[in-house]
């Protein structure tokens, strides 16, 4: 399957009522588990890379998921999550990325048409497409960090939409970056996503949707974690956020977690183990069934 644009997988998805999963890759353990998930389950999928991401592996953490992109019958998206800048944007379309974010998030409202536009342009010569943000999630991850909920303005979201010529939009409706995203009764603002849906006609994103399943929090801390009060987005709540028009969503930290949890089990039961394979194998056939279970959530199983 040749490497495809997020725009193809997106509009495709968007049609069908089913979200495509978008998983952020930081080594060769995790793409060869994102990838051996969406083959078997016959999946679209992101395979993203932050810029903290390109930092520690540099291009060619890059050109092995473009190289994994491209030898699977199931269609792939190379994407940059989150790219800081113009700059790091044109150097990822230049080095063969089929889709890109450029967030301006923290920038005021004309600032961010201003640079979103110029990626757009930038991008669409090469028959890439651009994801963009328009309010903030609260938290931390890898570079991006906000102190606060910035929530999406619907009416704003339209005319960001129309003056930037993006692909898709992320959106800020309540989920938060890292492990610990929801406290108490807090829930993803369902009828604002439906009011930004009514006047937004391009794919919208769900960045922070990790759901930090109870199972794995609780084996993390059985193998001397301290995350014991992490909690995520309940899948419940992202089946009906794609009913109102979520396309695609990210996730990374289920993904963290279920490697950091392999891995502690595997070095506990285990003390006299060196061969990193015999360590970082359990930690792929963790993460893997992370993202299968994603898959299976959003409705793109057998979508490819």
């Amino acid at each position: 399957m040749v490497l495809v644009s997020g725009n193809k997988l997106l509009r495709k998805a968007k049609r069908g009522c089913y979200a495509v999963g978008a998983f952020n890759t930081n080594n060769l353990e995790i793409t060869k588990a994102i990838i051996a998930a969406a083959v078997e389950a016959n999946a679209p999928v992101f395979l993203q890379l932050s810029s903290g991401a390109l930092k520690y592996g540099g291009f060619e953490l890059a050109g092995l998921a473009l190289a994994f992109a491209r030898k699977v019958p199931v269609p792939v998206a190379v994407h940059l999550d989150h790219g800081p800048s113009i700059e790091v944007a044109r150097e990822c379309v230049g080095f063969g990325f089929s889709s890109v974010m450029i967030d301006g998030s923290a920038l005021p409202f004309g600032k961010n048409v201003a640079v979103t536009k110029k990626v757009v342009a930038l991008a669409h010569k090469k028959g890439v497409s651009v994801e963009a943000e328009l309010g903030q999630l609260k938290g931390r991850e890898d570079e991006v960090f906000s102190a606060r909920h910035t929530y999406t303005d619907p009416s704003a979201a339209a005319k960001f939409v129309r003056l930037t010529g993006c692909d898709s939009l992320a959106v800020a409706i309540g989920t938060s970056h890292g492990a610990y995203k929801f406290r108490g009764s807090q829930k993803i603002d369902l009828r604002r996503l439906k009011e930004i849906g009514k006047l937004v006609d391009v794919p919208l994103v769900l960045h922070g949707a990790s759901s930090v399943h109870g199972s794995l929090v609780a084996m993390a801390s059985k193998y001397g974690a301290k995350i014991s009060n992490a909690k995520g987005v309940p899948e419940s709540q992202i089946i009906k956020a794609i009913k109102l028009g979520i396309c695609k969503v990210n996730t990374d930290t289920d993904i963290r977690i279920a490697f950091m949890v392999a891995v502690r089990k595997v070095l506990s039961e285990n003390r006299s183990v060196y061969d990193p394979r015999e360590i970082l194998s359990p930690a792929t056939e963790a993460m893997k069934a992370v993202v299968m279970r994603r898959i299976r959530v959003l409705g793109s199983e057998n979508m490819a």
